[in-house]
């Protein structure tokens, strides 16, 4: 188990909580930034999420929580570990982190349900990023808490904090739903990516509708760090000026 914080382990780096304070102290994010981490097995000394399971669907569907990016809302408070039965209840959250195949996926109640509303079609779920080898465990929980080295982490922003990201990684990649695909394409893809949320995941979720996500590759964070920390120190400057020069009109 890696509770000793590998990038502290190199001169000159930060510790994951040095790193989600300048983090948060750039992005000003909604909510605290967490760590996301696909294991072969639970780490151990990690709590496993015990809450209880409903009665399955008549298609066999059930888990601890509604959909996987619930766990994004509790892991802003503890830290714990998830097994895949726990995201068993959303095939779509399933399949992105690996845990469904597409023609598991695509069998399930939810998934036809979604593609009868027009939400979806049967092509869109092809082509939907996933997480490419299943996990025997993900654990989430805060980043400046974690225990473990994470592969993703995600953060709740504001339109300014979006903005914020945007101007620190040109080009930077914003997609739609579903929402939780951002955590495969980091992952896999490494990259940094934004989603403007989906209804199915503010449904289940509860998330705010001035919040969107983002997913910042783990082993990138020192770079977005330093990259996000020159842009608020030129946005600073240029909000000075403006200030300045709109008292001219007051």
């Amino acid at each position: 188990m890696l509770f000793l914080h590998l990038t502290a382990a190199f001169a000159g780096m930060s510790t994951w909580k040095e790193l989600c304070e300048s983090l948060t102290a750039a992005l000003h994010p909604t909510a605290p930034p967490i760590a996301i981490t696909f294991s072969e097995t639970a780490p151990e000394g990690v709590p496993a999420y015990d809450a209880p399971m409903p009665s399955p669907t008549p298609d066999g569907r059930t888990g601890r929580v509604s959909a996987g990016c619930v766990f994004w809302m509790k892991g802003t408070e503890a830290t714990f570990s998830t097994a895949p039965a726990d995201h068993g209840n959303c095939s779509v959250g399933s399949l992105t982190h690996g845990l469904l195949s597409l023609s598991e996926a695509a069998g399930r109640a939810d998934v036809c349900a979604l593609v009868s509303t027009g939400w979806v079609t049967e092509t869109d779920f092809a082509s939907i990023p996933t997480v490419k080898t299943r996990p025997g465990a993900i654990t989430y929980g805060p980043l400046a808490d974690t225990p473990l080295d994470p592969d993703v982490v995600l953060v709740r922003l504001n339109a300014r904090s979006l903005m914020t990201l945007s101007d620190a990684m040109p080009g930077l990649r914003v997609e739609g739903k579903p929402q939780c695909h951002i955590v495969a394409v980091t992952k896999e893809e490494g990259e940094v990516i934004a989603s403007t949320g989906c209804a199915l995941s503010r449904a289940r979720t509860g998330m705010r509708s001035t919040e969107v996500t983002a997913a910042i590759p783990a082993k990138r964070l020192s770079e977005v760090v330093a990259a996000l920390d020159a842009t608020t120190m030129a946005d600073s400057a240029v909000v000075a000026y403006a200030t300045e020069d709109a008292r001219r009109f007051k």
